[in-house]
């Protein structure tokens, strides 16, 4: 593994010190799930740094009012939004089909947690699976023409510090032989998302792609609606512009030109663990997330799915 990658920027920093200075004109990104939390904080910065910015969501008369205050509070107009539901092909497929011109930013935003029974999206798949890391997949695949007539584009995947309680479970990603467990399923999910940038920016950094993941923090927002509320105890909370800081840094900083196929957290990249960490706030990223041969043959396997 190459030398960790520090920034200027800590778990404090929020995304607007983040974005400070970064000229973004010119420049279109898409940011999934941007109707609520650390997504409407994503697209506020990026707007802000002068991005034409879609907010693509699953509601869009939600999205539709959340593009209204942005502009206000940004002054920026190019603010439009599009309906994408990442837990349905046939409303990827039409998002996809429906881009025109390059994208230069794709944030991976959307997913959900920890629903408490097994339910089944795409494919017959688990529903977290689906969700989080198949329907993202098929995204980017649909736009990966769009990413590369950016020439110098970049696809950020929201991991989670949760990626620590699972990896791709390869012999029964479904739990079909196991029992559910909504947290394993949710690890897995997470795991999936670090390994689909690992595999893009093998695969499409000769096009000019570059593709990192990351840990946001621990954020309260409506994710947890399936878990009771955000149970991380105070000190290690983040506010929502402080968990959208990562995301906007891998989107828009010139510090990190060019550098790809890794996991990100409070800004800075993390070490890898062999073991999951036993208290909080200890950074790190499980060499699993990261391993080349896992995420070639997810990708080999999403393939088989979407396709």
């Amino acid at each position: 593994m190459s030398q960790l990658f520090t920034s200027p920027f800590d778990r404090d920093s929020p995304a607007s010190d983040v974005i400070e200075g970064v000229d973004l004109s010119g420049r279109r990104a898409v940011v999934t799930g941007a109707n609520s939390g650390i997504g409407v904080e994503t697209a506020r910065a990026l707007a802000a740094g002068g991005a034409e910015v879609t907010l693509a969501v699953r509601r869009p008369e939600a999205g539709e009012r959340v593009a209204a205050d942005l502009r206000k509070a940004t002054g920026n107009e190019a603010i439009r939004v599009a309906r994408l539901d990442v837990a349905d092909l046939e409303s990827v497929r039409a998002f996809t089909v429906a881009w025109r011109g390059p994208l230069h930013v794709l944030i991976n935003n959307a997913g959900i947690m920890m629903p408490p029974d097994l339910e089944r999206g795409i494919g017959g798949h688990e529903q977290q699976f689906a969700t989080n890391y198949l329907g993202h997949f098929a995204l980017i695949l649909g736009l990966h023409r769009a990413l590369a007539d950016a020439e110098r584009a970049r696809l950020v995947s929201v991991s989670s510090s949760g990626h620590l309680f699972s990896p791709v479970v390869f012999d029964d990603i479904d739990f079909r032989f196991r029992p559910y467990d909504a947290l394993t399923a949710y690890g897995q999910s997470k795991t999936a998302q670090v390994l689909l940038a690992v595999e893009v920016q093998r695969r499409w950094a000769g096009e000019g792609i570059t593709a990192n993941a990351l840990h946001p923090g621990a954020i309260a927002t409506n994710l947890q609606r399936h878990t009771g509320g955000l149970r991380t105890p105070e000190p290690y909370r983040k506010t929502v512009e402080q968990g959208a800081a990562t995301s906007v840094f891998l989107a828009a900083s010139p510090l990190v030109e060019g550098v790809g196929g890794r996991y990100f957290e409070d800004v800075n990249e993390a070490p890898l663990v062999d073991t999951r960490p036993t208290r909080l706030g200890v950074p790190g990223v499980a060499r699993y997330a990261l391993d080349p041969a896992n995420a070639e043959r997810l990708w080999q396997l999403a393939s088989d799915i979407v396709r």
